[in-house]
């Protein structure tokens, strides 16, 4: 069986200290499999990982003194349990992890926790040899349970609410009964002994049907154990080459996921008792836990990686959360405890001095009747000692409280009624990384430069970088006292913010300029309880987002301008000269954490509200990035990896322009900016998600990459660039509009418009052909009438002729002199505005005629209303040459005629390879397919965006009209 790689992502810096071989850690999901929790004996502190926003940084809890040694949550997650070696057992609220209570101490570290199926109850124990039992509706310690000899490194509640088992580092189990707190079973010696070794734990987990107790074996292998009389069943084994170090059931029961020292992880059929899958890793895996729901298994390993593993289980098979039990537990939910025996010695205080008390009680002899099954029979080779079990006779269960059973089921009926609450993302800086203690970080990175910071000694180090150091502003390095965790860089200065402090919750904003005239010119605002969440700037501008839905306005002077009201908390905002854009929330998230989001974009300048609109977003992810393009074009990029821009498109729409699924998987893509043709970003190695400042991260360019379907055409590639053109020049034209309106000089864009048609000819041109080879007809056609030149439609004709299509042939020649006439009729319908009516009412009554009796022959072409382009010099020289075509050789004196009649040619494929020729810098295709013309060279067809001059005919219309009756008069 081919073991997969995971890749996994530090969370914990482990203990290499005085030879250790690495830490113990622990690893949880929350009810709701929003939340991973993680810690380690070497690392004093909790984190809280937001599963669902994987961007932001993780949540710390640093409460204890020590390593965390121990975690257990409540079952329905709103309370999370941490055992440390400084002794203590701590309580927080979650998921928030507000800090609640010191709920107990030990007089030596802590080892294993454990709440009971209504979380009623906690059990917690270490290298104290005693488990204590705590009531955690009234903090109070209600038992301690004194029988093992060893320290205790792991517990687990029976799910039906009668027993409690626990583990030792030599290997002994302990079954107790809750009702009573007495000892019903001790097995010695069932399970590894690891004596002082502290870096690996024994553990043992119970099915969630609670009818079997999993433990390691001695053969490297799992034994399960009957509930009732504790007697072997039967194991998993032979297929760890070392001691299993950790086992966990998935919520069905149906599969096991368990770790050894051999660095593997393996997956079980529980059932036919064979693993169905294995994955191998550089360091011990010591904790798992399965998902709620779906299929997936988060793990961590001795050096303090996380990651989670998809599709542990294999597709084909049942889900490993289809079916999952939702048993309810037998007992009360406070544990209602029978008196003690005055002559019982397994349970006592930990505080008192009682070593002698330490007497293992003598077992009862039970033994459940229960029927013969197929679990007997296997097991033939086990082992001997764990096959030591005395003689034992059926029990009896304990009798319960009605009333009592009534309102444990009414408290777990409510846990499990308790609204699923929805996450709305935070508020983050476009630009900026999460804090690390000790490290330096990105306040803010964009397509001009950093602000970095460090914290030293109750204070930040700040520093202004441009990448271009001829361009930008020497900035000297700032002292920052006030904790700015944001901040925003333009050309002319740069603005930080803090979150709230102090009794006033009091956030402060500042801005300071690179030049002014003035001295003085830093200026900064403050903000009492009300804290700035985003930060932007602009030309002449400053904004800041609060939490109390404002947008403040200031002017780069100081002065507040306006103070505008969002619709809901903001997410994010950017600025781009005289245009501020801000993302909010208009409504909490969907049950599916789908975010609810709009985008606003105002002029600042003239107070205008230029755009407004939903933001969206791919399923189940979260905006990542937002900001604008070099040229000003407004985008935003998700956590699923797609880069959308806004068009004035279909009234205003967002269009995908990239999809990082399409690029490597094994790459996170940290965003810096963009323009009209590439994606700049940092490149970071899975899991990671953002950079780090040192070293120095590299900006990497990537091509944008529509997320386009696999064609049957096999063209990705000249698809891609054919949508992409499309948008450009829809982009331009707007641009020409709107400049046009406002009386500006447009030459500039005309420019540009007309080379990117003549581009998008080419393509369109390759993709004829790749039609042609593909015998998509139809789709050729479509494509012909998308031509913006006639010299090109001319060119699509004469490639079908080589390639023996000639229905496509007269299908094109249709098209042209469809367009021909089109653009005659225009030229015409515009001459009727000159005063000689006469002659005018008697050319359109000839030329109707005509038309209605004959379809006219192709003629020279007269100035088209189109933008036209010319084909690159290479191409110009090749007119009226032969194509080369499959299967023969051509002479390339000879004309497109002569050449077919002599070669029978197969279909031509165009080369796609397009390099720039270095006499003009203008592309050429190298191989096949020369776009030329019968009628020599052509000159460089008029732009028809430029204005018009002095030189040109002004009676050039009534020449063609003249010509046009010449022609008619001929042809009768």
């Amino acid at each position: 069986m081919k073991g997969r790689s995971l890749k996994l992502k530090e969370a914990h810096k482990s203990d290499k200290s005085n030879g250790a071989v690495g830490s113990v850690c622990s690893i949880l999901w929350d009810v709701e499999a929003q939340h991973i929790i993680t810690s380690s004996s070497s690392d004093s502190s909790i984190l809280i990982h937001d599963t669902l926003l994987q961007s932001t940084p993780p949540k710390g809890l640093q409460h204890h003194r020590d390593g965390v040694t121990a975690l257990a949550l409540s079952p329905n997650s709103t309370c999370l349990a941490s055992g440390s070696i400084d002794h203590s057992v701590k309580l927080y609220r979650f998921p928030d992890g507000e800090f609640q209570t010191n709920i107990t101490r030990f007089t030596l570290p802590i080892r294993a926790l454990a709440f009971n199926k209504s979380g009623s109850m906690l059990a917690a124990a270490g290298d104290d040899e005693g488990i204590k039992l705590i009531n955690m509706i009234d903090d109070s310690i209600v038992r301690v349970l004194k029988g093992h000899k060893r320290p205790v490194t792991g517990l687990a509640f029976d799910p039906k609410g009668e027993y409690l088992v626990s583990v030792d580092s030599s290997g002994s189990l302990i079954f107790w009964e809750l009702s009573s707190g007495k000892t019903l079973y001790t097995l010695n010696e069932v399970a590894p002994d690891y004596g002082s070794d502290t870096s690996v734990l024994n553990v043992l987990s119970w099915s969630p049907n609670g009818d079997l107790l999993a433990v390691p074996g001695f053969k490297s292998d799992v034994v399960m154990h009957d509930r009732d009389t504790a007697e072997r069943l039967f194991s998993l084994k032979g297929e760890h080459d070392q001691s299993v170090c950790f086992l966990s059931w998935s919520p069905n029961g149906k599969y096991m996921a368990t770790s050894g020292l051999d660095r593997q992880v393996l997956i079980w059929d529980v059932d036919k008792r064979q693993d169905i899958d294995r994955q191998k890793f550089d360091d011990t895996i010591c904790c798992m836990s399965w998902k709620p729901h779906g299929n997936a298994l988060a793990v961590i390993d001795t050096m303090g990686k996380f990651g989670v593993w998809e599709s542990a289980v294999p597709s084909s098979m049942k889900s490993p959360s289809d079916g999952a039990p939702n048993l309810k537990s037998r007992t009360n939910g406070l544990l209602f405890f029978e008196e003690d025996e005055p002559n019982s010695s397994s349970s006592a205080n930990l505080n008192e001095d009682d070593g002698d008390s330490h007497v293992e009680i003598e077992q009862v002899s039970r033994k459940r009747l229960r029927k013969q099954s197929a679990l007997d029979a296997l097991d033939e080779n086990s082992d001997d000692k764990a096959n030591s079990l005395p003689e034992i006779e059926p029990r009896k269960k304990s009798s319960r409280n009605h009333k009592k059973h009534l309102a444990n089921g009414s408290e777990e009926i409510h846990s499990i009624m308790k609204p699923r609450e929805s996450k709305m993302q935070e508020a983050f800086q476009p630009g900026s990384t999460p804090a690390q203690t000790g490290k330096r970080r990105f306040l803010c990175y964009n397509m001009l430069g950093t602000i970095t910071t460090i914290e030293q000694e109750g204070y930040s180090h700040i520093e202004v970088d441009f990448h271009d150091t001829g361009r930008g502003h020497r900035v000297p390095a700032m002292t920052d006292y006030f904790g700015f965790t944001m901040a925003s860089l333009n050309e002319n200065g740069s603005v930080f913010a803090n979150p709230s402090k102090g009794e006033k919750h009091m956030s402060t904003l500042m801005y300071r300029p690179f030049s002014s005239w003035a001295n003085n010119s830093e200026w900064s605002m403050r903000f009492e309880e009300e804290e700035v969440k985003v930060v932007a700037l602009g030309t002449g501008w400053v904004a800041a987002a609060t939490s109390l839905h404002f947008l403040r306005i200031f002017t780069e002077g100081g002065l507040q301008k306006n103070v505008v009201s969002l619709d809901g908390r903001v997410v994010t905002a950017s600025g781009f000269k005289n245009k501020l854009a801000v993302v909010y929330h208009v409504s909490d998230s969907l049950p599916s954490n789908d975010q609810m989001l709009e985008f606003r974009v105002l002029n600042i300048s003239d107070g205008s509200r230029p755009l407004q609109g939903r933001l969206p977003l791919t399923p189940g992810s979260s905006l990542s990035w937002f900001g604008f393009s070099e040229e000003g074009q407004l985008g935003s990029y998700d956590s699923k990896g797609v880069l959308r821009v806004f068009t004035e498109q279909y009234g205003g729409s967002w269009f995908p322009i990239f999809s990082a699924n399409k690029e490597k998987k094994s790459e996170n893509y940290w965003i810096v900016g963009m323009n009209s043709t590439k994606l700049f970003c940092i490149v970071c190695n899975y899991p990671e998600s953002y950079p780090l400042v040192i070293p120095k991260p590299v900006l990497t360019p990537v091509s944008l990459l529509v997320p386009l379907a696999s064609s049957d055409l096999g063209e990705h590639g000249l698809e891609n660039e054919f949508i992409l053109n499309n948008l450009y020049i829809a982009q331009t034209h707007k641009k020409i509009e709107n400049m046009a309106t406002a009386g500006l000089d447009t030459v500039s864009l005309e420019d540009e418009a007309f080379d990117l048609e003549a581009s998008l000819d080419k393509c369109i041109l390759r993709l004829i052909a790749a039609c042609c080879n593909a015998d998509k007809l139809v789709r050729a056609t479509e494509l012909v009438r998308l031509l913006s030149i006639e010299k090109s439609v001319r060119g699509a004709i004469k490639l079908v002729t080589a390639l023996k299509l000639p229905a496509l042939a007269e299908r094109f020649s249709g098209i042209l002199e469809e367009r021909l006439l089109n653009e005659r009729m225009g030229t015409i319908a515009k001459a009727s505005i000159i005063p000689n009516e006469s002659l005018m009412n008697s050319v359109e009554v000839h030329s109707t005629s005509k038309v209605t009796d004959k379809v006219p022959e192709p003629v020279p072409a007269l100035p088209s209303l189109k933008p036209t382009s010319h084909l690159s010099t290479e191409q110009e020289k090749s007119e009226g040459k032969v194509i080369s075509k499959m299967g023969g050789k051509v002479d390339s004196n000879m004309n497109l005629d002569e050449a077919n009649m002599k070669n029978g040619a197969s279909k031509v494929k165009l080369d796609r390879n397009i390099n720039p020729s270095p006499n003009t810098g203008k592309v050429s295709c190298e191989k096949n397919i020369k776009e030329g013309s019968d009628l020599g060279e052509i000159p460089r067809p008029q732009n028809p965006f430029a204005k018009a001059t002095s030189n040109q005919k002004n009676s050039s219309i009534f020449d063609s009209i003249k010509k046009m009756k010449v022609n008619s008069g001929s042809r009768g």
